[in-house]
């Protein structure tokens, strides 16, 4: 059988090992040192827009502690993307919150504007205010900021922006990972740079930097002995993970660059292919192109390519499930119109790393054709 092409598999620079072997050199493999301090300055000067990180143990970590700096607690509602990783919602429960899923809209695959104001209008109407919008920008397309940053401040709800996917993404020419009252980032094995398992908290300044970082080393008030004043967590990464993600921001753009290229290639590649359908960048946006993803005309369509490409050991996935259809989730509020569902069912997520061969490519491609040509 030919060699497995991954989805998204780990890039690795070459200069990870130096910042690795500095910490333990230095013996510094606690959960502080030069390497988190490093990292985080790395990412404020990439994102710029006075950001302030912290580097917390994952993206999922930092959702939590962003709910928490929001004042989200037990019975409070949040509004949720509907499409995108379970990640993105199932902190809003860790809070004891309700969450209240809102629909996509077709040009970004992001939270639906008009969904967003009707469902907040109705949660007013039962007296019900969100405390928050949890907004995602999906395999690295930005979401309509503009006009969710315009209901956001109309209805005096903050953002706490998902940008799990969209490091090096830009709207506008702003980074993303900049736009909510509270963003986050990943650095999963999988994302666009990874430190093996690990993610940041992006504020807009430090005093709340300062107590994620303080509750992320579970909140120890500043006394002799272990004094606790608040609850915290064991969130915080540690020196040895840093190292390895300050070895991945000197290869980020380039990351980007390639997974851009891949984009490119499918989309050149398949442009006869008319059952082949690709999210194009709306104006003002710039997508990483973390994954890239391609509709079909049916799930069953789908389904039959994507096994089709199993049988050549290349991997695939579809796109993710909403959330609203998941079991755990079924009794939760949902304002839907559709577009997510199906998109679901036609969606598929190709072969995207950054280490993806010419040969690698050339195989996805021939054997996607393959497909097409034997199901005419």
């Amino acid at each position: 059988m030919n060699t497995k092409i991954w989805l998204s598999s780990p890039h690795m620079s070459g200069k990870e090992q130096k910042y690795i072997k500095e910490a333990f050199d230095t013996n510094w493999v606690a959960p502080l040192g030069p390497n988190v301090n490093g990292f985080e300055e790395d990412l404020q000067n990439y994102l710029g827009n006075n950001s302030c990180v912290a580097a917390l143990a994952s993206g999922t970590s930092a959702l939590h502690l962003g709910l928490i700096l929001l004042g989200v607690s037990k019975g409070d509602e949040v509004i949720c993307q509907s499409k995108t990783f379970s990640a993105s919602a199932n902190p809003i429960l860790y809070q004891g919150a309700v969450p209240i899923f809102v629909d996509s809209e077709r040009d970004t695959w992001n939270l639906c504007p008009e969904q967003l104001e009707i469902a907040i209008k109705h949660r007013l109407s039962l007296g019900k205010k969100p405390k928050a919008i949890i907004a995602v920008h999906l395999y690295g397309m930005p979401y309509k900021v503009d006009d969710i940053i315009s209901i956001s401040k109309k209805y005096d709800i903050p953002i706490l922006e998902d940008s799990a996917e969209s490091l090096g993404s830009t709207y506008k020419g702003v980074k993303c990972g900049t736009f909510g009252d509270i963003s986050i980032l990943s650095f999963n094995g999988n994302k666009i740079i990874t430190t093996s398992g690990g993610g940041a908290l992006v504020a807009k300044t430090k005093e709340i930097k300062d107590e994620a970082v303080f509750l992320s080393t579970q909140a120890r008030d500043n006394a002799p002995h272990y004094e606790h004043s608040k609850i915290g967590y064991n969130y915080r990464m540690s020196n040895i993970v840093a190292g390895i993600g300050r070895g991945q921001m000197t290869i980020l753009n380039s990351h980007v660059s390639k997974r851009r290229h891949n984009f490119d290639f499918y989309k050149n590649s398949f442009c006869d292919i008319n059952p082949i359908q690709f999210l194009n960048e709306p104006k003002g946006m710039f997508s990483n192109r973390w994954l890239t993803t391609i509709l079909l005309p049916s799930y069953k369509i789908r389904e039959a390519l994507r096994e089709f490409l199993l049988t050549d050991n290349i991997e695939s996935r579809p796109l993710w499930k909403p959330m609203h259809l998941q079991p755990v989730f079924k009794d939760a509020p949902k304002y839907l119109n559709g577009i997510s569902e199906n998109l679901f069912e036609r969606g598929l997520c190709l072969p995207s790393g950054s280490n993806l061969t010419k040969s690698d490519l050339a195989r996805v491609v021939n054997k996607v054709k393959e497909y097409f040509q034997n199901v005419r």
